[in-house]
């Protein structure tokens, strides 16, 4: 009898924590932003540009997810000056808008001619009370004049990361129920 009744209590308690332990998620950014304006490169040929010297005009030209609650289409970007991509160097806040910045951590030229460059890499954007997100971010530029056009893009797809509490909670069912299985049968 005493045996029912201790299983019965350890159960409802174990279920009512198990209800009750909060799954809690980090808040990461999630959704995409694309910029463009004109960049003045540090050669008139991008085959052999190895730097942007100058942004201008850089405006928001699209934004989903969380973006969208704090950015509009024609907001002014603020691009860090100059950017250097070969030889790779990270680059802080290499654009703010809207209170959202994205820290550049690493960059790859996936093609680079004299008429078309693209820059893929990754980095950390974080603001407006989010959690810093890892995300991912392309460059292309068309033309090495100095009115060339570029365009831009970031994004994240964050996934929640559960709260440790419902790990410990079943870590500690585990160990009552070991205690229990050894108690059961030393009786």
């Amino acid at each position: 009898m005493k045996s029912k009744l201790l299983l019965t209590l350890l159960a409802t308690a174990f279920a009512g924590a198990g209800l009750t332990t909060p799954q809690a998620q980090a808040s990461q950014i999630n959704g995409a932003i694309t910029f463009a304006g004109g960049a003045i490169f540090d050669t008139n040929s991008l085959a052999t540009a190895t730097t942007v010297n100058t942004f201008e005009n850089v405006t928001v030209k699209s934004r989903d997810g969380d973006y969208a609650a704090f950015l509009d289409v024609g907001d002014s970007v603020a691009m860090a000056m100059p950017y250097v991509f070969v030889p790779t160097t990270p680059t802080p806040a290499l654009w703010s808008v809207g209170g959202f910045t994205f820290d550049l951590t690493n960059s790859v030229v996936v093609l680079q001619t004299s008429n078309f460059l693209a820059i893929t890499g990754s980095g950390t954007i974080s603001g407006n009370g989010f959690d810093a997100t890892p995300g991912t971010w392309s460059f292309t530029s068309q033309s090495p004049a100095a009115d060339g056009v570029f365009s831009f893009s970031a994004g994240s797809s964050a996934q929640g990361v559960p709260e440790g509490g419902s790990t410990v909670a079943l870590l500690g069912l585990g160990l009552v129920a070991v205690a229990f299985l050894r108690w059961k049968a030393a009786a």
